[in-house]
């Protein structure tokens, strides 16, 4: 029987599919890698019977990155990434999942892929047919190799999509592959250099990395444009003629801000026969001269009456909405529900792959005619909330959606399955709410209402009120926050009929008032209508100006500029405008179009763009003092940051500790900076000092039961020996052959989870002391309140070293009140109650493969008996 491998993005997907497909009857089990698992039945493909095995990926298989040596930001000049070689490497290597595709497809005959309709799922398509091939002895035709298109994990789409089978699409997957090599080269390159520029000069930019990035930039742009309006904006005076009601009205509705358009406005209130107060709206809308205004409230305060000269009624419609897209659902989530567009994204994600909506990442808003709009809206009719509007909607029939934009790529979001809220909590279900009281408004009427304007005499000036009554509220029913107010109802009046002049006195002097700062909705308006990311990566590109401090998210959704994105958009545009204007990435956008439609070349479109933005790269660092001057304005020097923390071991002197991030050691003196360990607290260790270059030992912790080691500060940024890696290894690492800080005078085994690192003694971490992998992030907390605690020169018939542990008489836990005790931390009963790991999850032994340092006292140990080894497994499981 021949097998068809079938894959999926995610494993909750993967499980969904292989359910409705198998119709419930497929087995499951974990893969090879224990991360993915592996659903297996037996069914009809193309007309023959077959073994089905659905499995998943996380995302992308493979990522872009430069080879080994171009990631060394210190030893590479960032230049060369714009020619220097790439390689694909594996994007989450704990997984394994290249291994693990090419063992179960290794013997497959056909390969169905179901990984998200657009273009990141067609990249990920040839991600995982390289990596399934790589396991077989003969590549597969590309006959057998078919691509899923559905838009809805329902069992209709899902079926319908497993009949319907397509050929993936290369020129999609080479757009991403030509996007991804793009952003990496510019991303990377401009990063770099401006990181180690300004993060060498300046203490107090509390970021870890000053990035640039082709789409990042300008969205960070847009937000700094509208900082500038609002700081360059002066203020004019008008004035409006009103009474104290007037004003109070005009306070509550007026919102006056964006344009120049504020000058003095004459409003008048009349009172109709029935005694209700009406506003009139002066036809000249305004003047801008005070003078002038004060002589049309003389000529308008002669008369006390005005005279109705038409009554005019039209009825009007207020339109439904179009079909939803993914930019239109990031807006309104923003704007209406509170929500970030990644974190609302993210939701809709989830919405999609439990079956509740369609796939929620589209551009189009026009449903195809093919779309069984009925059947969705027939799930929604027993709903409690809007289970009333859907029955009407279905006995009066449902109105076609308007036309919206076809973009060929997947239906509009809509509700594929209903909900009540008991079954989704919290931001889910106000998602799941808007989502399908959207759908169910375009299928609904429109609005109908009854428009009505009187226009009154009085004197030579020609004043009007506007009113409303309503006809039919149609889809505002649903969409209850657009429904029309009900008190904009006028009282009748006829043409020819007087009505009295309220008091009209007051002038009132007003401001004109600057824009307020972008909104997260009015920013993925603008990304839109320049080109700037796609449906799919607006929200990444907003959340990533978030978390690297350029933005602040104020009450209201609103983006507020900090002093770093200014700084940076202003230095851009005083050295290269267009790194910041959304021009460059529309026009790249248009031609990452055109590979993805086969209308331009993957190479020549990539290769002219690098070139482009190498040349841009060269003049930026020419003129890089610029952008130097303005942070020279907002920020302060290393010299004048931090506080004296310990003594340099070149000349003796304080060097300052700047905590901001990245924490930094820098000597003002020797004017040198030392890249500290991240995320932790810094101190010094008594004040001892490295043997190899005599600057201050350190130490570095997460917390009293979190990691925790020494280090020297000097040798932590230039490492002494070979094995030893810059910015990761401190004293645990070291192989010095003396050092009573190293790992050698500390090592106790071969770690037991990652079996490539060594757990060392950290000495620091007394009285609470522990043992701390220097490759992963096992912890085994030991000895808790002992006096002294060394490793010895001994070894254990398990491979470890043994230990030496000293308790004060009143604080011993030792057998029989004993206040000192060797023995293995592994082995020793006595030690059992007195030892806890933290963190590890294997259950791998401790075997012949000891620590491997120097004095060889634990290498080539035989490995324990199985008794021995089942007792450590069991006791680290």
């Amino acid at each position: 029987m021949k097998t068809a491998l079938m894959v999926a993005e995610k494993p909750s997907l993967a499980a969904s599919l292989a359910n409705i497909l198998s119709n419930g009857r497929c087995t499951s089990r974990k893969g090879l890698n224990g991360s993915c698992s592996v659903h297996e039945w037996i069914g009809q493909f193309r007309s023959e019977t077959v073994n089905f095995k659905m499995t998943s990926v996380f995302g992308h298989v493979m990522t872009l990155d430069f080879i080994g040596k171009y990631n060394n930001w210190d030893k590479v000049d960032p230049a060369e990434l714009f020619s220097c070689p790439t390689e694909k490497k594996e994007a989450v290597p704990r997984l394994k999942i290249p291994y693990f595709l090419a063992k179960e497809g290794a013997h497959c005959d056909y390969l169905v892929l179901w990984l998200d309709c657009d273009k990141e799922g067609e990249n990920i398509c040839f991600e995982v047919i390289y990596a399934v091939q790589q396991g077989m002895n003969k590549r597969l035709n590309p006959n057998d190799i078919w691509r899923a298109r559905f838009s809805a994990i329902t069992e209709k789409d899902i079926k319908s999509a497993l009949v319907n089978l397509i050929k993936p699409n290369e020129n999609e997957a080479k757009s991403v592959d030509a996007r991804q090599e793009l952003d990496l080269r510019i991303g990377c390159a401009f990063t770099r250099f401006q990181t180690k520029f300004f993060q060498g000069k300046y203490g107090d930019l509390d970021v870890s990395l000053i990035s640039y990035g082709p789409c990042q930039t300008p969205t960070l742009g847009f937000c700094v444009q509208r900082h500038d309006e609002i700081q360059t904006f002066k203020p004019d005076p008008y004035w409006v003629l009103q009474n104290n009601y007037i004003l109070s009205r005009h306070v509550a509705t007026s919102y006056i801000k964006r344009k120049k358009i504020n000058s003095n406005a004459l409003k008048v209130t009349v009172k109709s026969s029935d005694g209700q107060d009406i506003i009139l709206n002066w036809t000249r809308v305004r003047s801008f001269d005070k003078e002038i205004a004060n002589m049309f409230l003389s000529h308008v305060k002669e008369y006390d009456q005005a005279t109705i000269i038409s009554v005019e009624s039209t009825e009007k419609t207020k339109s439904r909405p179009i079909a939803l897209n993914t930019v239109e659902l990031m807006r309104v989530a923003s704007s209406g529900l509170g929500m970030g567009p990644h974190h609302a994204m993210q939701i809709a994600e989830r919405l999609y792959t439990q079956g509740y909506i369609s796939y929620p990442r589209t551009e189009t808003t026009l449903y195809p005619e093919n779309f069984d709009l009925l059947a969705a809206l027939k799930q929604q009719q027993n709903n409690p909330d809007w289970g009333d509007q859907v029955r009407k909607i279905l006995t009066t029939g449902i109105n076609r959606p308007k036309k919206g934009c076809n973009v060929g790529d997947h239906p509009p979001i809509t509700p594929m399955k209903h909900a009540t809220r008991n079954e989704l909590d919290g931001d889910t279900w106000r998602l799941y709410d808007y989502i399908t009281r959207h759908f169910i408004a375009t299928l609904a009427h429109d609005c109908k209402y009854l428009s009505t304007t009187i226009k009154f005499e009085i004197g030579m000036e020609i004043f009007t009120a506007n009113g409303h009554s309503l006809l039919d509220p149609g889809y505002t029913s649903i969409l209850t926050w657009q429904a029309l107010g009900s008190n904009d109802n006028l009282p009748r009046f006829t043409p020819g009929e007087k009505v009295n002049i309220q008091e009209v006195i007051k002038l009132v002097e007003c401001y004109t008032q600057p824009p307020d700062y972008l909104t997260e909705s009015e920013l993925i308006s603008l990304m839109e209508k320049h080109g700037i990311g796609t449906d799919a990566s607006i929200p990444v590109h907003i959340n990533n100006i978030c978390m690297r401090n350029y933005v602040n998210v104020a009450t209201g959704r609103k983006l507020v500029p900090t002093s770093l994105g200014i700084v940076l958009v202003h230095g851009y545009q005083k050295i290269d405008p267009e790194l910041v204007l959304p021009t460059m990435r529309s026009a790249v956008e248009e031609q990452l179009n055109l590979i993805a439609l086969g209308r331009a070349d993957f190479h020549a479109v990539l290769q002219h763009t690098v070139e482009i933005f190498k040349q841009k790269f060269h003049y930026f660092v020419k003129n890089i003092e610029a952008m130097d001057q303005l942070f020279e304005v907002s920020f302060s020097p290393l010299s004048a940051s931090g506080k004296a923390h310990s003594r340099c071991g070149k000349c003796r002197r304080y060097m300052k500790y700047i905590q901001t991030k990245p924490s930094r050691m820098h000597c003002a003196h020797c004017n040198e900076t030392y890249n500290l360990p991240q995320n932790g607290n810094i101190r010094i260790y008594k004040e001892l000092k490295c043997p190899l270059d005599d600057f201050e030992l350190l130490s570095w912790s997460t917390g009293a039961r979190g990691k925790s080691f020494t280090f020297c500060p000097y040798c932590y940024n230039n490492p002494p020996f070979r094995d030893m890696k810059k910015g990761i290894s401190g004293c645990n690492s070291c192989t010095h052959p003396t050092c009573p800080h190293g790992m050698n005078s500390n090592g106790i085994s071969s770690c037991l989870e990652c079996n490539a690192g060594i757990l060392v003694l950290d000495p620091s971490a007394a009285p609470k002391w522990k043992l701390g992998c220097n490759r992963c992030d096992v912890i085994i907390h030991l000895f808790e309140n002992a006096h002294k605690v060394t490793v010895d020169t001994e070894v254990c018939e398990c491979g470890a070293q043994l230990v030496t542990v000293e308790y004060k008489q009143e604080k011993s836990k030792l057998p029989n009140e004993s206040t000192e005790m060797t023995g293995c931390v592994f082995c020793t009963p006595a030690f059992m109650a007195l030892v806890e790991k933290h963190r590890a999850v294997a259950s791998k032994p401790v075997t012949t493969r000891s620590r491997g340092h120097a004095k060889g006292r634990s290498r080539g140990k035989p490995r324990p008996p199985k008794d021995k080894m089942a007792q450590l497994a069991a006791y680290f499981v």
